[in-house]
């Protein structure tokens, strides 16, 4: 076990290098507001000990805080930058949808396609149905109400929630779609969502005919582990 676990640190040294590299070309100042959130907290806790008389408890623990701080204020920057990079190409939602970590959510991507390669996105969890809408909204309107029709001829007691993709006015921010699903009140139980799920897979899907991305970011750019 011990030289498994002293193999596999050099990887995730080079994955946390290659992810910074990447975040540093979108997001400069990753580095020094990383750097800052450590100090701040640790010098906070260190200054809080010495008023309690346990410096060294409370410098240690400071010193834990600050990584952990740390850890996760890169995490979320590296996250919006990858997003970033992905904003306004095609299936850059459906890649959020995806790699949703929280709720149980089952995403099958491109379930409305057009020429244009604007698309929806369907995903089914204890809040629902979820369509997500990306590409142009005059065109891909009518993609929403086409896949609305085809839902309801199949589950009708199940909520059914859309957003549209972009910057626009009533339109949700790519990098802000995944908090607004976490957000949604979850209302349908464990074995309805699977019975949803079911009926839902049987209708088909539009993917197979068109490739768009499975992931949400190349292999050398995905975020280092225990974020």
């Amino acid at each position: 076990m011990a030289r498994k676990d002293s193999s596999e640190t050099p990887g995730r040294l080079k994955q946390i290098a290659l992810t910074y590299k990447m975040t540093k070309e979108v997001d400069p100042k990753v580095g020094p507001v990383v750097a800052a959130v450590g100090v701040v907290t640790f010098g906070v806790l260190l200054a809080i000990g010495f008023l309690l008389d346990h410096p060294v408890y409370l410098g240690i623990l400071g010193l834990l805080l600050a990584f952990l701080a740390m850890a996760i204020v890169f995490g979320k920057r590296a996250e919006r930058a990858v997003w970033g990079t992905m904003e306004g190409k095609p299936g850059a939602a459906a890649a959020v949808l995806e790699n949703m970590r929280r709720g149980g959510w089952t995403t099958t991507p491109a379930v409305q396609i057009n020429r244009h390669q604007d698309m929806v996105h369907r995903s089914v969890g204890k809040a629902g149905i979820v369509l997500v809408a990306e590409g142009n909204p005059n065109r891909v309107k009518a993609l929403l109400v086409a896949e609305k029709k085809r839902v309801a001829r199949v589950v009708s007691d199940v909520p059914v929630h859309d957003f549209l993709v972009g910057d626009g006015e009533g339109q949700v921010p790519l990098g802000k779609l995944q908090r607004h699903l976490l957000r949604l009140p979850r209302t349908v139980q464990g074995p309805k969502v699977t019975e949803t799920n079911d009926r839902l897979r049987a209708m088909g899907d539009a993917r197979a005919n068109m490739p768009i991305p499975k992931g949400p970011m190349p292999k050398k750019m995905r975020m280092p582990k225990g974020r």
